[in-house]
């Protein structure tokens, strides 16, 4: 049902509620105003009557009277009746006199009461000769006699009915005009009070709503549309100001996304480095081992011969070649232990909180890869301490590598920080629930190249690249395990409490 049906229904209810009541006031007045009339008529008579047998009262005077009554009743066809009625002081009332065109008789309770309080009683009559209204009107009392008399006159009110019915007939016809009127003065002045300036408003509200949030209701009114519009326009601004807002903040962190985003692979490529030339480092110092013992042996060996001097030209100098190649490959191989040694480290104040916030995105993709959940905790009120930011990342990713690798079939692995000894040691672990280590293999886990893996690559540099990072940090490292229970590594870093400022670098690389 739309606005206009409802307010059209409403509109003609309240209407015809109102024409109702209005016309219903207008009958009883107008019946009021006829009722009057004729009591003042009755009034007239009865007054008539009562002074006239006030001076006749003898039983000539009595006839004269009945017959005037009687003529008066004839000579007016309004007139219905007219009765005089005497009451003793014992109450007992007695008919003196009366006419009428149809017969009634006065109840004697109706006549006693009007004599009792000496006031005139209207009443409301259905003779035979139809509606009429009757009045008992107490005229003087009989000083003589000690009687109260009584005067009945009834007139017949069969004109007030016509005279209402008429304006009853009047009255509907003119209400169903009105509401006539009315109603199409509403169905034209609907359109310009309500249903052009809605449209106007609906249709904004649509466009704002499809996007278009540049829109305003174009209505400058004074009156309840105006302030609505108003409101709406005002809200549109602010609506806009939001956006507008809301689109500068996602620009802005989109940008440090991007930052973000640009930093960690920055972090990544730096770790993976590291990590290569430890490992590097590793395998060049075990070949360095290998090779610089027999190196020195063939050495020594071929200058023993040389300073013989018994040898013919040509084995000397094959000998000195040796000498010189065994100086060479000792000059090479220590180049390429220079080349491949890890860069100095780099010491900063660090907050756990900022280390794990910048490794745990470097590690999240290795977990999603092998299906592993990842839990991080920390401690509240961890100090911060003083380390190589990168080979510490370097080493929480190594431990991470080791247990993602021990749980081929996923896993969960929980990553922690705490405090021990009076918040003077900061404690890092890195936990799992994989099949643990055995007892046998405890002591060879830190081992270069020890691994239980099989497969091609560098096996068994994990641990040993931590341990050697613990020692750069003067930490220590501590391996828990059980068979079957899962595998905790923890490493203990002391806490500097006094750092010299020019040991700080403010711009990590």
């Amino acid at each position: 049902m739309t606005l206009r049906t409802r307010l059209m229904i409403l509109t003609i209810l309240g209407l015809a509620l109102t024409m109702a009541v209005w016309g219903w006031i207008q009958l009883r007045a107008l019946d009021k105003i006829l009722i009057e009339q004729q009591i003042k008529t009755l009034t007239g008579l009865a007054d008539t009557v009562s002074t006239y047998y006030q001076f006749f009262p003898t039983r000539r005077g009595l006839s004269a009277l009945d017959n005037a009554l009687k003529d008066l009743v004839q000579d007016d066809v309004n007139l219905a009746r007219i009765d005089i009625y005497s009451i003793n002081r014992f109450g007992d009332i007695d008919f003196i006199a009366g006419a009428g065109r149809v017969p009634y008789e006065w109840p004697e309770l109706t006549v006693g009461k009007a004599a009792e309080i000496l006031k005139p009683q209207y009443i409301k009559l259905n003779t035979d000769g139809g509606p009429a209204l009757g009045l008992l009107y107490p005229a003087w009392p009989d000083k003589r006699e000690d009687t109260k008399v009584v005067i009945g006159v009834i007139v017949f009110s069969q004109a007030n009915a016509e005279i209402l019915t008429r304006a009853q007939h009047l009255l509907i016809i003119s209400t169903g005009g009105l509401l006539l009127a009315i109603l199409l003065i509403l169905l034209i002045s609907y359109g310009w009070l309500i249903a052009r300036p809605l449209g106007v408003i609906i249709h904004t509200i649509d466009e704002f709503q499809a996007g278009k949030y540049v829109k305003r209701i174009p209505m400058k009114r004074m009156d309840e549309w105006g302030q609505l519009a108003a409101h709406f326009n005002e809200m549109a601004d602010e609506i806009e100001q939001v956006l507008a807002r809301n689109q500068e903040l996602n620009r802005r962190l989109e940008e440090r996304v991007q930052e973000a985003t640009l930093k960690v692979v920055q972090l990544q490529k730096q770790v993976n480095q590291l990590q290569q030339l430890t490992a590097l480092g590793y395998l060049t110092a075990t070949l360095a081992h290998d090779l610089g013992t027999p190196l020195h042996s063939i050495a020594g060996l071929a200058r023993l011969l040389l300073e013989r001097g018994e040898w013919p030209p040509d084995a000397g100098r094959m000998l000195e070649l040796i000498v010189q190649q065994t100086e060479r490959l000792n000059t090479v191989i220590q180049n390429v232990r220079r080349a491949t040694r890890p860069p100095e480290p780099h010491f900063e104040v660090l907050s756990v909180h900022d280390l794990f916030n910048e490794t745990v995105p470097l590690i999240e993709p290795l977990m999603q890869k092998s299906g592993i959940e990842l839990t991080v905790k920390e401690e509240f009120n961890i100090p911060a301490f003083y380390v190589d930011r990168y080979r510490l990342q370097t080493a929480l990713f190594n431990l991470v590598q080791n247990a993602a690798e021990a749980m081929p079939e996923g896993g969960e692995i929980v990553v922690s920080a705490f405090t021990e000894q009076d918040h003077h040691t900061v404690a890092i672990s890195v936990r799992d629930n994989g099949p643990g280590i055995p007892a046998e293999l405890m002591e060879k886990v830190c081992e270069p190249f020890f691994s239980t893996h099989t497969n091609e690559g560098l096996r068994g540099l994990g641990l040993a690249i931590v341990q050697d990072i613990m020692k750069i940090h003067s930490g220590r490292i501590d391996i828990k395990s059980q068979p079957g229970e899962g595998t905790e590594i923890i490493l203990y870093f002391p806490v500097v409490e006094i750092i010299p400022s020019e040991e700080i670098n403010p711009n990590p690389a």
